[in-house]
């Protein structure tokens, strides 16, 4: 079903090279990314086998409605903490109708925080400066519950100062990691000179279940998700020939869609979390989409002749379905999205973490361009509620 992951976590190379515009004086930019992944690579094409196997699944049908989504998914590969290993310790995660939650988290725990420490270790091995100058941490994770939170556990085992300000960010699902930018880019406006450590980690541990026809969207789960983490570091006026600004937070803005909280819903239960998919969401968020880019970007006066085409687009793939009704509602050019589908194609949906994987194609694709390509362009994330994220962002 799987095969060892040696070459992916880490940074993407060192990256670092002049600023080809200057960052917007007391505007947060992104300094250094990292991310890391478990050892278990799933190629799409043996998702089905493994896992028809491992949940001791007879039933036809089910394999071949699994065989379909996995090709409708547009996904290639994944990561996952799920093992062999694990199956073995823990035979009843495949059981139906067992109480799981204690051994979920057994295993979820730890497993997002290393995940976490090492993206974060990628990330700042990638920024080239001291942990000691790291002021402030945000940890997002919809996929560990404890107290004290990874936040604690994550700065201890990254030996971070213990006075160091720490903002932990649960079960927002896939705009996790849009709100983190958020949250960390208020922070380090708000407290100059600070330098914020943003870490999204995920594993689909709490909802691997065998399948179920009253559930079906643990099908789609299966064939959608994958497990990695995420880091970034982020502070306002870059130390000129130490740091490497790459992209500048302009503006965030949040927005929930009123009556649409059932569309995503998530239950925590002792048997691990179950979710319900409304078939609607791609609608919804297509009927909404327009209005909200609209105002993200009306923040900006620079940006009053600006059409979408424009612009460069860090989408989070849910999945293909939410990609196309978007692309076609604000009327994209074919390849606006490319990054998008190269992540969706490359990780599957991490969850909170896929839009940094987006935004580290982006940064590549940006500096493959004449003149560093687009200057403006939109981080978007969707996620329960329904809740939309968007950052308006600018490339440096």
């Amino acid at each position: 079903m799987s095969q060892n992951n040696n070459n992916v976590n880490g940074a993407s190379k060192k990256f670092f090279q002049p600023s080809r515009r200057l960052p917007t004086p007391g505007k947060a930019t992104i300094l250094a990314m990292g991310k890391a992944f478990p050892p278990q690579l799933v190629p799409q094409d043996r998702l089905v086998e493994g896992y028809i196997r491992d949940t001791n699944c007879q039933d036809l049908a089910i394999k071949e409605k699994l065989e379909r989504l996995c090709k409708t998914t547009t996904v290639k590969t994944r990561y996952t903490v799920m093992s062999k290993e694990i199956l073995d310790k823990y035979p009843e995660l495949a059981t139906e109708g067992t109480p799981t939650i204690k051994q979920r988290l057994e295993i979820a725990n730890p497993a997002v925080v290393e995940m976490a420490k090492q993206a974060s270790q990628a990330c700042i091995k990638e920024w080239g400066r001291s942990t000691d100058e790291i002021t402030h941490i945000v940890y997002v994770s919809s996929s560990e519950i404890r107290l004290p939170g990874g936040d604690l556990h994550l700065a201890t085992e990254l030996g971070l100062r213990s006075d160091i300000g720490r903002v932990m960010l649960y079960f927002l699902g896939c705009y996790g990691g849009v709100t983190g930018l958020r949250v960390a880019k208020d922070i380090a406006e708000n407290n100059p000179g600070s330098r914020v450590l943003l870490t999204t980690s995920e594993t689909t541990i709490l909802g691997f279940r065998p399948p179920n026809n009253a559930r079906p969207y643990d099908l789609v789960g299966a064939a959608l998700f994958g497990d990695g983490a995420a880091a970034v570091i982020i502070g306002t006026e870059p130390i000129a020939g130490t740091e490497s600004p790459f992209m500048e937070l302009n503006f965030a803005i949040q927005q929930f869609l009123p009556g649409t909280k059932s569309v995503i819903d998530g239950r925590l239960t002792e048997e691990g979390i179950n979710f319900k998919l409304g078939r609607d969401l791609p609608e919804k968020i297509q009927d909404n989409i327009d209005e909200f880019c609209k105002k993200l970007i009306a923040k900006s006066d620079q940006l009053d002749e600006a059409k979408y085409n424009d612009l460069f687009w860090a989408v989070h793939p849910g999945g293909p379905a939410i990609l196309n009704r978007l692309e076609n509602t604000l009327k994209l050019q074919s390849g606006k999205l490319d990054c998008s589908r190269r992540a969706l194609m490359d990780f599957g949906n991490v969850s909170s973490n896929t839009i940094f994987y987006v935004m580290e194609y982006m940064r590549e694709e940006l500096k493959n361009k004449k003149d560093g390509g687009e200057e403006w362009g939109l981080a978007l994330a969707f996620g329960p509620g329904i809740t939309f994220e968007g950052i308006l962002l600018r490339s440096l």
